[in-house]
């Protein structure tokens, strides 16, 4: 435990990517089994232990310290597992037990173990038994909360460059594995074979596109691209082969259970990447009909029929005994053609693709993607081979331009890791008119949006400032600001809701300028967001 602690530690403190792989790679090699493969399956966010609510974890500490102390503390440090490793108090001269070697596995087989009954007062012998560093580690295990800098592709970097193979062959086999990993390490140390899977059952890893700016396009040839259009929905790969079927993001979550509607209708052979959307009288339908499916464990029968889910198909990894991915892109999309004309999959369909003519009419078609359903626009190389995360000069995405409102900020919360002394998360508002809100004497703000990013770290400390001066009230971790400031907010759409008040939702909100100059009278209203769901549905 106390190894992992101090990997933890070291994680937290060091923004070089260099360092973190070196402290990894100690790591496992210092590291016994099956600590190590516990702590790599912690830090990679593929171990399932109990989630401790904050609730609990306050509970416990104010029956052990003051109230009021802790509220001030955690007010100061904005970490919950911080300040409980902190101010929680150690153990009477001679009355500690000896952590040095509690093994990490232990420890997570104990919380495995536990119920709803006995999970606290483990998590308080175990607060009891270990040190400070210790105590943050367990918090950050059992509160969900482990921030530290590190990717699942800086894992599989650090396993590679460990045992001196590929990362993409890790890659693909990392999805067939489970902790702690042993079979894995065996193989990395020389000490045994390639772990066996089930290989037709695997995620391929998926290929990623830069972003692209308008300025970009002048370096690149057009000639050499393909384009198609960037669609609203989340990113799958679909899997049938060997008489079994999967549906995975496109990090490599299992979905199958949310869409049985899909899984049902692969009956055909291949490993398709593509666009996973909700699809009515051949419509493709708003993102948040999508939405109300992702994360389901079982959905109703009429949510099935009322979201109907539906592959539009990007592009054929596989079929049976040849993989496609060394092909060129037009190789593979011709084979893909063949592929849909040969099995009529049902549920899918292909994803259009274009010629370049220009970069001028290319924009052009940009600037139309809002009005007709488009995120963007797609450029692939027509040489480009399907090559694992988001390798340069291949793949780019072209999104259209933001809408942009002005918005009054609302509310602020400490923001984690680095951030957990600053006040970085902000919702924001806009306003009702007082005939719109009978409750109200004059116009009112209600919440449209909540962002934690598109900012500097100047201008943080800034923002984190104009809320400890303009603090109205405080719930908790969260604190309610004098409406003075305005945000001017980006984001990609607008969406009905339901479980809002405003009856809106902005799609990936981020804050674009402060303005410190406009009144916050002159902000947005409601209805003017409300405008812009259809011509962003």
């Amino acid at each position: 435990m106390k190894r992992f602690a101090d990997l933890l530690e070291r994680l937290v403190f060091t923004n070089s990517r260099t360092e973190k792989l070196r402290l990894l790679q100690s790591y496992f090699r210092e590291a016994p089994d099956p600590d190590r493969g516990i702590g790599l399956a912690a830090i990679a966010r593929t171990l399932e232990v109990p989630a401790v609510t904050p609730a609990v974890v306050r509970k416990l500490v104010e029956s052990r310290v003051d109230a009021a102390l802790f509220r001030l503390s955690y007010d100061y440090v904005g970490d919950l597992a911080e300040t409980v490793s902190l101010i929680w108090p150690d153990p009477e001269e001679g009355a500690r037990q000896d952590d040095s070697g509690l093994p990490l596995a232990d420890v997570v087989e104990q919380l495995q173990t536990a119920d709803r009954k006995t999970i606290a007062p483990l998590l308080e012998r175990l607060l009891d038994r270990l040190g400070r560093s210790e105590r943050f580690a367990l918090l950050k295990l059992t509160t969900g909360g482990l921030r530290v800098g590190v990717s699942a592709r800086l894992v599989k970097r650090a396993l590679s460059e460990f045992g001196d193979q590929p990362v993409e062959t890790i890659e693909e086999l990392w999805f067939g594995l489970a902790p702690p990993y042993r079979d894995l390490f065996a193989w990395l140390e020389g000490r045994g074979d390639a772990p066996r899977v089930n290989r037709d059952l695997l995620f391929r890893p998926a290929m990623l596109a830069h972003p692209l700016e308008a300025d970009d396009v002048t370096r690149l040839d057009p000639a050499d691209f393909a384009a198609e259009w960037k669609w609203d929905g989340i990113r799958v790969q679909a899997v049938a082969l060997g008489g079994e079927r999967r549906l995975y993001t496109r990090t490599g979550e299992a979905i199958d259970h949310a869409f049985p509607d899909v899984i049902e209708s692969m009956d055909w052979q291949g490993v398709i990447d593509g666009e996973l959307l909700v699809l009515r009288d051949g419509a493709v339908q708003p993102f948040d009909q999508l939405q109300k499916r992702l994360g389901r464990k079982a959905p109703p029968a009429k949510l099935l029929a009322g979201s109907p889910a539906h592959i539009r198909a990007y592009d054929l990894l596989e079929v049976p005994g040849q993989d496609l991915r060394p092909l060129p892109f037009t190789a593979r999309r011709q084979r893909l053609e063949r592929w849909a004309a040969d099995s009529s999959p049902r549920r899918l369909d292909l994803s259009e693709v274009f010629d370049v003519p220009d970069w001028p009419r290319l924009d052009a078609l940009r600037a139309e993607c809002r009005v007709a359903g488009f995120e963007g626009i797609m450029l692939k190389r027509r040489d480009s081979p399907y090559l694992a995360g988001r390798v340069k000069g291949h793949w780019f995405k072209w999104k259209r331009d933001p809408l942009t409102a002005d918005c009054v900020l609302m509310y602020a919360q400490r923001g984690h890791g680095k951030r957990s002394s600053f006040y970085s998360d902000y919702t924001f508002g806009c306003w009702v008119a007082a005939e719109e809100d009978t409750n109200a004497e004059g116009p009112t703000l209600v919440p449209v949006g909540k962002a934690y990013s598109g900012y500097s770290d100047a201008e943080l400390l800034k923002l984190d400032k104009f809320v400890r001066n303009n603090t109205v009230d405080r719930f908790g971790p969260v604190r309610a600001v004098a409406p003075g400031l305005v945000l001017e907010v980006a984001f990609d759409a607008v969406q009905p809701s339901s479980r809002h008040k405003s009856g809106i939702a902005m799609r990936f909100p981020r804050i674009k300028r402060i303005r410190w100059d406009k009144p916050a009278a002159e902000a947005d209203r409601v209805d003017t967001l409300a405008a812009l769901i259809d011509r962003t549905a």
